[in-house]
């Protein structure tokens, strides 16, 4: 499974003039993905017309009648196939993207959670926990000293409803951009524990939940992929989708090669969509290593200086983590890639040879 993985995973980060030169096995499996990604393209145009139609209702919900509508919802959608959009009683904002993976989603979600807590605001991020949570545990450990909670579960819904009756919840609409005005700011007296704001990891595909403020991930690197739909690139909605953004942010930008051309020719084409997107820019800055058994310690980036590293990596794009640590200046950099949220744990018997 995980070599399939590894051959989907090639294919889709192939640009169509260099398809001749994978191997037999990759290009013989060309003709089904496309099928698989026409299918996907109309599966999605046929769930955005359910949702984006007159038939599509938006509902502000206290914390009664949210289970109520919850429930409601769950027939509707079982046996009349009726979409349902939920507004939840505290302002939403969703961090997502339109390729899988390396699109910097995750440190966003953490970056904005620490700006509303310094700011004296709740967070709550809502994900679903993929491939045993390793995200979810991550962003536990980081925000361990922060207000921010973190609700694990496919029904995002049920999960906030959970949530919101555990810590309580407090409208902070009408001080939120008072409060984000000077987020650095020291806030004086105990924080408010409840819960003022939802984040929504990997949210602009998820629909059932209204967003309040709509923040997409592009990676600078490869900001459309192959320009192929899901399972023939890695694209999950096409471009034209940024409609739906209120803001454009282009990942790993001091990664890419010739900045000025590359990062302007991504910014025309959002702007193209939409010419009135704000777009920023970000970027991973390594802060420190720490020991695989002891992830309180900090160790210096400067550590690797001069050494052979061999990068091991389950994440979505392993070309930028490779990069940046050859931007350190170690003496040689090698790599092995395994699938996104790859369970490595099983194979350290392996690195130990």
């Amino acid at each position: 499974m995980e070599r399939l993985k590894h051959v989907v995973t090639q294919i889709a980060i192939t640009p169509d003039c260099r398809l001749s030169e994978l191997p037999l096995l990759h290009r013989s499996l060309l003709p089904l993905l496309s099928l698989a990604s026409s299918i996907y393209r109309f599966s999605l145009f046929l769930r955005r017309r359910l949702y984006f139609s007159g038939l599509v209702h938006q509902r502000r919900h206290d914390l009664i009648s949210l289970s109520l509508s919850l429930s409601l919802s769950l027939f509707l959608k079982r046996y009349i196939l009726f979409p349902v959009v939920f507004r939840l009683p505290v302002p939403v904002i969703s961090v997502g993207n339109l390729t899988w993976g390396g699109n910097g989603k995750t440190p966003m979600v953490e970056f904005i959670a620490r700006l509303l807590d310094e700011a004296g605001i709740g967070p709550l991020i809502l994900t679903r926990g993929y491939s045993g949570g390793d995200e979810a545990k991550m962003l536990h450990r980081h925000l361990l000293q922060t207000s921010a909670r973190i609700g694990v579960g496919a029904n995002r819904i049920a999960t906030a409803a959970s949530m919101f009756e555990r810590h309580g919840y407090v409208n902070s609409c009408d001080t939120l951009s008072e409060k984000l005005s000077s987020p650095y700011k020291s806030v004086s007296g105990p924080k408010d524990e409840r819960i003022g704001v939802v984040i929504l990891d990997d949210g602009m595909q998820h629909w059932r939940v209204l967003h309040d403020v709509e923040i997409v991930m592009l990676n600078g690197l490869m900001p459309w992929g192959n320009n192929h739909l899901l399972p023939r690139g890695p694209l999950r909605e096409s471009p034209s989708a940024l409609v739906r953004a209120d803001i454009v942010v282009i990942h790993h930008a001091d990664l890419v090669c010739v900045p000025d051309t590359q990062l302007r020719m991504i910014e025309s084409t959002v702007h193209n969509i939409d010419a009135t997107l704000p777009v920023f820019h970000s970027r991973m800055a390594p802060s420190h290593f720490f020991e695989v058994k002891n992830p309180h310690s900090r160790l210096s980036p400067r550590t690797v200086q001069n050494m052979v590293v061999l990068c091991v990596s389950a994440i979505g794009f392993p070309n930028a983590f490779a990069q940046a640590i050859s931007k350190i200046g170690p003496l040689h950099v090698d790599r092995l890639d395994f699938s996104d949220h790859h369970l490595i744990q099983a194979d350290v018997s392996f690195f130990q040879r």
